[in-house]
């Protein structure tokens, strides 16, 4: 390591004592002494074992050890799930896509979805329409579009949110070593690794995931892995894949047919509903439940 990387995560373990001083947690001389991420990972899992803050706060720190392990490409929003504008739609229409969208910042795109050539802001569509003459069918979306920002799908996390408060920018386009777009990241998103989004352990409030009564989990596939288990308390593995649609497709070795089902890692996994050659919905239950019926 070196010295410039043995400050940074000398920085950031100052931040998770911090934190821990903050939610009352006692630490003894020698988890101060601790310099480590694995030492104080396994300090923190102490911690909690022993009862002395409940989950959210421990996600809270996991997150912050997570930085430097995870990359920009395990919390982005993949291509396939990405919303985009069009920049050879009638004017209109890509005014009405921006404005209905939830979202205040889409890539503009020409041609195809992997060329992106702008981000537009909703508030700058807005100030555009606001001008003297300009209605939505004589508004050129290009001109008011932001110059794209591409970052290496490789970027730490720690990195790229450094990047985002260095800049002063909350949206960036992700690619691959070839320069090929894979999805967008927020800097929305790699808050929410830290200090998360959802309000109780037991309510699932994860877009794309329903808990039915009979208590099994109706997961979109593009569901990221990683929010399933921050959410669900459960350990999925993610080093090989990033959403649970990848997950179910990496283990069975294949393309699953709609009603295949497959258990692994303690769960029974149903596929739903695909469309070609994607997952786009899958049912989740624990394998002591795998008796019921399947859909």
């Amino acid at each position: 390591m070196t010295s410039k990387q043995g400050l940074k995560s000398r920085a950031v373990n100052a931040v998770i004592r911090g934190f821990l001083r903050a939610l009352g947690v006692s630490l003894s001389e020698q988890t101060l002494a601790l310099s480590s991420h694995d030492d104080l990972h396994a300090a923190l899992d102490i911690v909690h074992r022993d009862g002395n803050f409940e989950k959210q706060d421990r996600d809270r720190l996991n997150g912050l050890f997570e930085l430097e392990e995870l990359e920009v490409s395990d919390v982005m929003r993949h291509r396939t799930v990405m919303r985009a504008v069009n920049a050879d739609d009638p004017p209109e229409v890509a005014v009405r896509t921006v404005l209905e969208s939830p979202y205040t910042r889409m890539p503009l795109w020409r041609n195809s979805t992997e060329n992106i050539i702008g981000v537009v802001h909703a508030k700058d569509l807005l100030r555009a329409l606001a001008e003297p003459n300009v209605e939505p069918e004589n508004l050129d979306i290009v001109k008011i579009a932001q110059k794209p920002w591409f970052v290496p799908d490789s970027t730490s996390l720690k990195d790229q949110l450094s990047a985002f408060l260095r800049r002063k920018g909350h949206f960036a386009v992700v690619v691959d070593e070839y320069g090929e777009v894979q999805g967008i990241v927020t800097l929305e998103d790699i808050l929410e690794e830290i200090v998360g989004d959802i309000a109780d352990e037991h309510d699932i409030e994860i877009q794309g995931v329903r808990q039915e009564a009979d208590g099994s989990i109706v997961v979109d596939g593009s569901v990221p892995i990683r929010d399933l288990n921050r959410a669900l308390d459960w350990s999925l593995p993610d080093e090989e894949a990033t959403t649970i649609a990848g997950l179910v497709i990496h283990e069975s070795k294949l393309i699953p047919e709609e009603r295949q089902a497959f258990t692994f890692y303690g769960k029974r996994f149903t596929v739903m509903k695909r469309e070609k050659n994607r997952i786009t919905r899958l049912r989740i239950r624990p394998v002591g439940d795998a008796a019921l019926p399947a859909e």
